[in-house]
């Protein structure tokens, strides 16, 4: 089955007007569908503006150029679009959780969620994709009806699952969640409004989550090339990156080095896309879903690589983890802002009195696991700025994270 570009929409896309609904009922939008209206709310969000001032690879005083959190989230919402445009697929729900994918993460990047994790070791971890769920269906404080967002069913299961199910059928947590179980807020809230955790997400969710793919491998290569991590000719033995800068020298011989490093990344982002509606065109054929359910049922991703595509997304991956993130430049900062993060929170646990009063009141209540868990939502709502901020008001040395 060919895949278009500009295609009308697939029997099996997400329709808005058939939507599952929100957990609270509201009337309806007289502009605007409720898969447009869901975009609307996160952009609107207080978590989604503090992503322009959290931590992607570098902190956020390390320069202007690099990516942060919010920039990234641009960039996979724009690949999200090209993708849902090209396949037929509804380009409001790819764009919402395109938009949401990385509202439940730390200041400070994975060091942030790793200082978390280890606290609320005891209180079940901390998760990043459960952390997302919360904001959006509890920590947003905005509207007078109702906690966080109310966004639609298929914008909340898209959120959660968009790498894929969490459970077997039975129950039992497989994938990532396989060694330590699925978060519980994932667990709770599912008990209030089932998000079928054992099935496979929308095809715009699955968009969604191989759009965040391409994204990191093309930023990730011009941040860590900016950076002088390594160099254009390092990484062009990853045999994808070299048959593109090849290609690139053969067709424009003397380019100068900044265009030759964009163009780099222009391709590669356009080599994936293309790729990902190939492959999803052949599993079209082979799957022939012919509803939403039935991409929700099937056996296998509708959205993905092809296979030579995953072992030269592996390839990229594996080049970049241990030169830019465990690069002894980057894991020194981290290390430090690990510290940041692990002294805040015993700070405020020992010191609740500190928190905002917002945070502060009712904690006395909460019991040990309510208290950490309170005290790990406001740690992780804060910008890489105001964590440091916040850092020197409580302690007489704060690491420069440069």
């Amino acid at each position: 089955m060919a895949i278009e570009t500009g295609r009308e929409r697939a029997i099996y896309a997400a329709d808005p007007a058939r939507s599952r609904g929100r957990r609270c009922a509201e009337p309806e939008s007289p502009t605007r569908n409720p898969f447009r209206r869901d975009c609307d709310r996160i952009i609107h969000s207080a978590a989604f503006r503090r992503l322009a001032h959290k931590t992607q690879v570098f902190v956020y005083h390390e320069g202007d150029h690099y990516r942060t959190r919010l920039t990234h989230t641009l960039e996979v919402v724009q690949i999200a679009r090209s993708l849902a445009r090209a396949l037929g697929l509804d380009e409001d729900l790819a764009e919402g959780l395109a938009l949401a994918h990385d509202l439940g993460h730390t200041p400070f990047g994975h060091a942030g969620e790793r200082a978390l994790d280890a606290a609320l070791g005891r209180f079940g971890g901390f998760d990043h994709n459960a952390q997302a769920l919360r904001i959006v269906t509890d920590l947003e404080r905005r509207y007078a009806g109702f906690d966080g967002l109310n966004l639609t069913w298929e914008t909340l299961e898209g959120l959660v699952k968009h790498n894929g199910p969490l459970t077997a059928r039975d129950g039992k947590a497989v994938g990532r969640y396989a060694a330590r179980g699925v978060p519980a807020a994932i667990l709770a809230y599912s008990q209030v409004q089932d998000l079928e955790l054992w099935s496979q997400p929308s095809a715009e969710a699955q968009i969604a989550a191989v759009s965040d793919d391409i994204a990191y491998d093309a930023h990730d290569i011009d941040d860590g090339l900016r950076a002088d991590l390594f160099s254009l000719e390092d990484i062009a033995a990853v045999p994808i990156i070299g048959d593109i800068v090849a290609e690139i020298d053969r067709a424009r011989p003397g380019l100068d080095a900044a265009r030759r490093v964009h163009e780099t990344g222009r391709r590669l982002i356009t080599r994936m896309i293309e790729d990902v509606i190939a492959e999803t065109g052949r599993r079209v054929a082979l799957l022939n879903p012919g509803s939403a359910a039935d991409v929700r049922h099937a056996a296998m991703p509708l959205v993905a690589f092809s296979p030579a595509m995953a072992a030269a997304d592996a390839a990229i991956k594996g080049f970049l983890y241990p030169r830019m993130y465990r690069h002894a430049r980057v894991a020194a900062i981290m290390n430090d802002a690990e510290r940041v993060v692990r002294e805040l929170f015993a700070h405020f646990i020992t010191s609740p009195a500190d928190l905002p009063v917002e945070w502060a009141e009712g904690i006395g209540f909460a019991g040990e696991s309510g208290r950490a868990r309170r005290v790990a939502d406001y740690i992780a709502g804060m910008t890489d700025r105001y964590a440091l901020i916040e850092h020197a008001r409580h302690f007489k040395s704060t690491p420069e994270l440069s």
